[in-house]
């Protein structure tokens, strides 16, 4: 993180519920000293367990990595134009997600964490 910016004071992660994605993670990678000073500069945001949202994201970085950046970029100059080239492109397209999981699915796969009615 610091080579990246020796600055940095905080970086807030958006995360989703997957067991790799916790402070504790780091422990099993650096050493504790290392772990303990990157833990103290990173703040976590959880999302909600069945937040399909979130997949949705994932999906739309994974189009943007594999259309855009699966070569090497050498500066961040050159990794923001390319990178708002693409989207100006994909908003001209309307492109969308299309999103399998309908409400019956979702309803059948939470129904035990809500009362029978």
């Amino acid at each position: 993180m610091n080579s990246f910016n020796p600055e940095l004071i905080l970086m807030e992660s958006v995360v989703d519920n997957l067991n790799i994605h916790t402070p504790a993670a780091l422990y099993e990678v650096f050493e504790p000293k290392e772990a303990r000073r990157i833990v103290q500069k990173l703040e976590f945001h959880y999302t909600p367990k069945h937040a399909s949202w979130l997949n949705q994201v994932e999906i739309e970085l994974s189009v943007l990595s594999r259309q855009c950046l699966e070569r090497r970029i050498l500066n961040i100059q050159t990794l923001s134009s390319e990178i708002a080239t693409w989207e100006k492109q994909r908003n001209l397209q309307r492109t969308s997600v299309y999103w399998h999981f309908q409400t019956t699915d979702a309803r059948r796969k939470t129904e035990r964490l809500y009362p029978t009615v």
